[in-house]
């Protein structure tokens, strides 16, 4: 991280950390990837800071996460006598049917769902996150950030329709992918892989027609490369004939 990039970190801590609205400053390395995480009672204050402090005069994205079973891994990819074993234990997030839950206890995080506004300043360089975790997972509820930027407006939209998130003082938050009467919310984690429904052409009704899925869950096999040992081996085996007398 350059000079210019450790002074504005500085900035940012100064201004936010033990302040009225408090925000923790994150940097991931060796990227130096500079994210905000601030309660959700402060999120608006931080995004106008931000914009008329720090000259974040664009907002480049909003996003929904869903951080059920984060940070678990479903896939066994060690060496084993029999190959390659990656089978799917359980029911982990997504791969069930409609109306099931995803098992396993470790698999429920303390806070899941959060809202995550990517800024863009453009007389200074610099890019920032600011993040925040709606503080109900039944009804996720954040502040919109169209009075802050008003381009937020379909961002917010996406991310109502895809994960649920409710931005408080939208203007007009309905969906803006899915269908209509489309239940659920696909881009969250317990929401099945299949889908719940699907569509065909009913050819005695003579219309499309919605029928439940009538497909099991599937999984994809990821494909892991692992090192070769044939090629030391050949080379070992080498070395060793020419040393002999």
């Amino acid at each position: 991280m350059g000079p210019t990039m450790l002074a504005f970190v500085e900035r940012l801590r100064a201004r936010f950390e033990g302040g009225a609205v408090a925000a923790v400053v994150g940097v991931a390395e060796p990227r130096g990837e500079i994210t905000l995480d601030v309660h959700a009672s402060g999120w608006l204050d931080a995004a106008r800071a931000l914009r008329d402090e720090f000259g974040f005069e664009q907002l480049v994205d909003v996003s929904g996460v869903d951080y059920l079973s984060y940070g678990s891994d479903e896939w066994d990819t060690e060496v084993s006598s029999e190959g390659f074993s990656r089978g799917v234990e359980g029911k982990s997030a997504g791969r069930f049917v409609w109306g099931e839950q995803p098992n396993g206890a470790a698999a429920v995080p303390e806070r899941r769902f959060a809202a995550v506004a990517h800024l863009l300043s453009v007389q200074h360089n610099l890019r920032v996150r600011l993040r925040t975790f709606a503080p109900d997972d039944d009804l996720p509820v954040v502040a919109s950030l169209t009075s802050v930027w008003p381009g937020s407006n379909w961002f917010e939209r996406e991310a109502f329709d895809l994960f649920g998130i409710v931005f408080e003082g939208h203007p007009d938050l309905r969906r803006i992918l899915t269908d209509y009467g489309f239940v659920g919310y696909p881009f969250r984690k317990d929401f099945p892989l299949i889908g719940n429904v699907e569509v065909r052409y009913d050819a005695e009704k003579k219309r499309v027609i919605y029928e439940p899925v009538s497909i099991d869950p599937r999984v994809g096999v990821p494909r892991v490369i692992r090192d070769d040992a044939r090629y030391q081996t050949a080379a070992g085996e080498a070395a060793g004939r020419e040393v002999k007398p």
